[in-house]
């Protein structure tokens, strides 16, 4: 059974906090979950951080819960990061290791094997995020202790690799080999995937819930009528989100602000976010003349001034190779800036009749479409339209509801033979 969320109607979280409230009565049975992923954290005086923004939904989950168990890497050097782990989450650091494929770290997965059945004893269900390996053995030590595990699929596993490492065969190999394992225990476990590209990968799952793991509030929805009223006659102030990293493509932004500033000096850059690729892209915008014109501000957390940026902005290009569900595109819909993005893996789905979608790669296809953005006052103005009304569909507190009513609803379900 197939469960699509991806539109659904708005749901306050208020009736998850009252749940809470009423856990330990006969109504409404408590609920202790666990959670794994296959993050880093680091701790310092007692409080737990990470890199990723995956911590803010665990924040919103954990008020539908009695208990939410947090399971990932503890990185052995103590520091802080970018976001707090909630102090009403309770981490469980699991044991470091530097990378999934070197074969010296079995020693170091069973003892992760071993604290997270030390776990399970306490938990009512575990979601399980991957594909990897260590969520497929967790899933197995769930089911033989009558735990229900709920898997969690963030990205086509394929063809990420592929794009990361191109050439390298028996690396992707192996990620078919996590996929299909994945897929194969997706028969018999429910499964939540994130957009509809990864819910037609494991259309054959027990059941299936399609989330996006959203992370803009209901407060961060601008007003239409403010959003429609952007000076484009001045600068134009382009923003790009994401890593700086190969399957990104971010080489492309430079090519395309140079293409734009040829006919149009008023064209500036944006770009929030970093990896191994910025003295790439900074040696490339100076080769092509355009370093002036673009203002590079490393990682911004979303709940520590990204938002503001997007507001600021006056529209949002995405130039991605490959792509999951693409919380930026959302991240902008909801700041009511128009969106230029490339049309591969999610985005369509997520983006067709709402942004203008181009072909990965394709410097003219992209310039074109911004131009066309600069001088169409009504298309500008109804994707804008378009994009608001989707993004308020999928705030943070609508998602965190309907995750949790899947999960408490298969938790509790009866086993099927």
């Amino acid at each position: 059974m197939v469960v699509w969320m991806l539109a659904g109607s708005h749901t306050t979280f208020g009736t998850t906090r009252k749940i809470k409230r009423e856990a330990g009565t006969s109504m409404v049975p408590p609920m202790r979950l666990g959670v794994y992923t296959d993050y880093i954290y680091k701790q310092f005086d007692g409080v737990v951080y990470t890199e990723r923004a995956f911590a803010l939904f665990m924040a919103e989950l954990s008020h539908g819960v009695d208990e939410l168990v947090l399971l990932g890497r503890l990185h052995p050097e103590p520091g802080t990061w970018n976001y707090r782990v909630p102090a009403n989450v309770r981490f469980v650091g699991l044991p470091h290791y530097a990378a999934v494929s070197d074969p010296r770290q079995v020693l170091t997965w069973l003892s992760a094997l071993r604290r997270f059945r030390r776990e399970l004893r306490d938990l009512d269900a575990v979601w399980l995020l991957g594909p990897h390996p260590l969520a497929i053995a967790f899933a197995g030590v769930a089911m033989t202790h009558r735990r229900r595990p709920i898997l969690g699929v963030r990205q086509d596993l394929p063809t990420y690799t592929r794009s990361r490492h191109p050439g390298r065969r028996s690396v992707l190999v192996a990620a078919w080999a996590l996929e299909s394992a994945f897929r194969a225990l997706a028969r018999v476990c429910p499964v939540v995937v994130v957009g509809p590209q990864l819910a037609r990968n494991y259309r054959h799952a027990r059941e299936l819930h399609v989330t996006t793991v959203s992370l803009i509030r209901d407060t961060d929805i601008v007003a239409e009528s403010i959003a429609v009223r952007r000076d484009w006659h001045a600068a134009i102030d382009v923003l790009s989100v994401g890593r700086l990293d190969t399957e990104k493509n971010p080489l492309l932004l430079a090519e395309i602000l140079a293409a734009l500033r040829r006919e149009d000096p008023r064209w500036r850059l944006t770009i929030c976010g970093d990896g191994p690729m910025r003295e790439q892209l900074e040696d490339r915008l100076e080769e092509l003349g355009v370093a002036d014109s673009v203002r590079l501000l490393g990682y911004v957390p979303i709940d520590d001034g990204l938002m503001q940026i997007y507001r600021d902005s006056a529209a949002f290009l995405h130039v991605s190779w490959t792509e999951g569900f693409p919380q930026v595109l959302v991240e902008a819909f909801a700041a009511g800036i128009p969106v230029v993005a490339t049309a591969v893996g999610g985005v369509p789905a997520v983006a067709t009749g709402r942004a203008r979608l181009v072909p990965p790669g394709d410097v003219d296809a992209a310039v074109a479409q911004l131009r066309a953005l600069a001088d169409d006052v009504p298309g500008r103005a109804a994707s804008i339209r378009a994009g608001l009304q989707f993004a308020a569909t999928i705030t943070l507190e609508a998602e965190a509801t309907r995750l949790l009513t899947f999960i408490k609803a298969q938790a509790r379900a009866p086993r099927r033979a």
